[in-house]
């Protein structure tokens, strides 16, 4: 069975780019679903089975970060993996975001980071077992 993946970005070329990217990692993935917000993004986390959460961290309504505080207010979501992709440059930020138990990829990103990321962060690979 495969990652059932959330991607939260408010740009839908981002999200198309992530998108991509992630099936290029040759991943086992399950479904993804996409959210231009991190309330959209929680909506969706009520409704679907999502293993790991891609969000950013700049968009309107409700940002990346205000999303992860919920996450991690819950105990249902607050073991959930979360991999922050963002432009975000600020260390004090990103430093938090650690802090909040997420994992951070400056944009722009190369498609190995983010399977190194998610094989590290959720222990699945495409390499067979000997």
């Amino acid at each position: 069975m495969g990652l059932n993946i959330l991607v939260v970005d408010d740009s839908a070329v981002m999200r198309s780019i992530i998108i991509k990217t992630l099936k290029m990692t040759g991943l086992p993935l399950g479904d993804i679903w996409e959210a231009k917000n991190g309330e959209e993004g929680l909506k969706l986390l009520g409704e679907k089975w999502i293993d790991l959460a891609l969000v950013d961290i700049h968009m309107p309504v409700m940002d990346g970060e205000e999303m992860i505080n919920h996450l991690r207010d819950n105990e249902q979501y607050a073991s959930l993996p979360v991999i922050v992709i963002s432009s975000e440059s600020d260390p004090h930020k990103i430093e938090m975001i650690h802090k909040k138990g997420a994992t951070f990829i400056h944009k722009p990103f190369k498609p190995e980071t983010l399977k190194e990321v998610m094989i590290a962060i959720t222990g699945v690979s495409n390499e067979k077992e000997d």
